[in-house]
Formats: C-alpha cells, structure tokens, sequence
C-alpha cells in the first residue's frame, strides 16, 4: 500500500485476533506500530510474536486516564500517531432475556465508551498535528440484526454512527471510517461455536468459511493508505457476501 512506510500505527486490541493480525500487516508495509491490550499475558505473547513492534502498552480502554497515560506512551515511543485502529471489543453469546445489566453495562463500556475514549483522545492529538487516520471496528452485527447478540449488536450499531459523526467534524484534517467484518474467525469467535454451530453458519455465507483475521488486517491497511486518500465516513463491510441477502440471520 502507498503511503505506510515509517507511519506510526497504535492498535487497540492489538495483541490478539485482528488486532494482531493487523500489527502484523503494517509491520510489513514498512510501518511503526504500538498496541494497547488489557490482558498482559497477551502482550508479552504479542512481544515474541512480533518482536519489531515498537511497544506492546497494557490498559483498560474502559478507563478515560489509562487511554491517555496509554496514548502519551505511544506518542512518546513513536514521537505521534498517525493512525489508530480502534479495534478492542468483546462479545458474550446470550439470549436478550438472559443478559444481566452487569453484562449490559460491560459490553457498552467496551465496545462503545471505551472507542469513544480512544477515538477522542487519538482525535485531539491528530486535530493538533494536522492530519490522520481512524479506523474503527464495527461487525455486520451493528448492520443487521442478529439473535443472541442484542447487547453486541447495539454497541456495534453505535460504533458505525460515531464514526460517521466524527467524520463529519473532524474532516478535512482526519480520515475516519469503520470496517465492518462479518464472521472471523478469532479465538473470541471460536470459543463461542461447537464445530456443528461452525459448519451451520459457514453454510450459510456465500463463500462458504469464516473470514481470516489476515484478511481483515488487509482491507485496515488499504484505508490507513494514501490509495484511500479520499475515503471518510463509510463502513466498510468485508463478510464473504453474508448481508448481500441477509442470509445469516435466517
């Protein structure tokens, strides 16, 4: 991709599934790159793993002074941040009647408040530097709707329309747009499905299998490129044809 070499790169949920895949993609194209996981055992892996990172910095996005204590470390190991891929998350498999508002509230102060937190803090850098990249992760789970997921479903719905917002306000200095997976197959998802549940929804996407975290990793790199130059405000949906016919939600 034109335009990553030598850019400074902080991924959110860095340290494993996509966020790891995708450190590992702009390490590649040339770039510098810092990620930011809550779990230290992760990063330690993450070290090994790609031991050409710049850092790998242990926070709670869910925490408004660790993101900035986070931040200000990445901007001081790599002198600033040109892109952000806002990408931490979790989901738990549960029906709507069952979801308790302890997992409520976990679920939104993840998935919503702490991109919130990373996008604004990542925001007020850029805006004072000039320029920038976000790129957020949203899931088709926030496009259409899906059973077992309403908690998930609704802080993904609320990533997409942040990410429009802030396109609009932060333009023409930061880019900002989401990228939108359908099924992916990460050790978050896997954990979630028996092999039977597995074969069930890969029969159900045109293409017959779940998404590579690499494959996802790819598309952040051609929108943190200078080849995406003018896109902002868009989701960007990569799910194997799953919502051409709404054929997951059948």
């Amino acid at each position: 991709m034109r335009g990553l070499k030598d850019k400074r790169v902080l991924i959110t949920g860095g340290a494993s599934g996509i966020g790891a895949a995708t450190a590992a993609r702009f390490l590649e194209e040339g770039a510098r790159v810092c990620v930011l996981d809550r779990d230290p055992k992760a990063c330690e892996a993450i070290r090994h793993q790609l031991p050409a990172i710049s850092e790998s910095i242990i926070a709670d996005v869910t925490d408004l002074m660790q993101v900035e204590a986070a931040f200000a470390d990445a901007v001081r190991v790599m002198d600033g941040v040109d892109v952000l891929i806002n990408n931490a998350g979790i989901s738990i498999r549960h029906k709507f009647l069952d979801i308790t508002p302890e997992e409520w509230d976990k679920l939104i102060a993840v998935n919503l408040t702490g991109v919130f937190y990373v996008a604004q803090t990542a925001a007020r850098h850029m805006k004072e530097r000039g320029s920038g990249v976000i790129l957020q992760t949203a899931s088709t789970n926030g496009i259409m709707g899906y059973p077992y997921y309403a908690d998930y479903n609704a802080t993904k719905a609320g990533v997409i329309e942040l990410t429009r917002s802030m396109a609009l306000e932060l333009a023409p200095e930061i880019r900002v747009c989401a990228v939108a997976p359908g099924y992916v197959l990460t050790p978050m998802q896997r954990a979630e499905y028996t092999d039977a549940m597995l074969g069930e929804v890969n029969g159900k996407i045109p293409l017959r299998r779940h998404a590579k975290p690499e494959e996802i990793a790819g598309l952040f790199a051609f929108l943190a490129s200078d080849d995406a130059a003018y896109a902002t405000g868009h989701v960007y949906t990569m799910d194997g044809g799953e919502t051409a016919g709404g054929l997951a939600s059948r």
